[in-house]
Parts: structure tokens; sequence; C-alpha cells
């Protein structure tokens, strides 16, 4: 993922977790709130309660595929934390691909009509 479409600094997480809007699945919760910048800025965090670094890393690299394969079915323009639930890191790809869509759909983050 390019730099610029990731959130790095803790006061933007910060600033999610109080202000944005949230949806919470078995596997994730998503946070989100509208940016200015016209194109979308994510984030992923994950506890160490998880496990040891393989096993967050892997928890880290499963949420931002599901992103990066859903990302043009996603209204721009908004900034989005993913935080990793235990379930999260042995949940099969349909679950945590499907779990994925419901909370964006539930947000409000998913285009209306495509094509």
């Amino acid at each position: 993922m390019k730099k610029a479409v990731t959130l790095k600094k803790n006061h933007e997480f910060r600033r999610l977790y109080g202000k944005g809007a949230s949806a919470a699945g078995s596997g994730l919760v998503i946070y989100c709130r509208k940016n200015r910048l016209g194109h979308n800025r994510l984030g992923v965090t994950v506890s160490t309660k998880l496990g040891n670094a393989v096993v967050r890393n892997r928890a880290r690299r499963r949420l931002r595929e599901t992103y990066r394969l859903n990302q043009h079915l996603m209204r721009q323009g908004y900034d989005m934390v993913l935080v990793a639930r235990h379930r999260a890191v042995n949940m099969p790809w349909i679950e945590l691909n499907a779990s994925f869509l419901k909370l964006t759909g539930k947000l409000g983050l998913l285009e209306e009509a495509l094509g």
C-alpha cells in the first residue's frame, strides 16, 4: 500500500476512535470518519493480546488484503481503522471478507449502485 493512503500517526487513530462512527463484527471492528482528501486512508491495529509477532502480522496482512480487494466498491474520502479481534486470526477467508462487506455496508461506506 502506498504511504499516502495509510494512517500512521497516533492522533489520527485517536480522532477516529473518539469522533468516528464504528461497527463491530465477530472478527473485526471498523471505525470511520470523513476526510477532506478525496481518497480513502486505512489504518490497521492488532493488539498484542492476539499472539506473538507472527500471528499479529498475519492478521494485519489479512485485513489489508480484504480492504485492497474491496476498495473499488467503496466510497472515497474516508479515514478507516480496522481493528482485528481474536477470531480474525483463524477465521476462514470467506467469512472475514463477508464480515468486512457487512460492516462497511452498515457504515454506509459502500457505493449504492455499481454499473
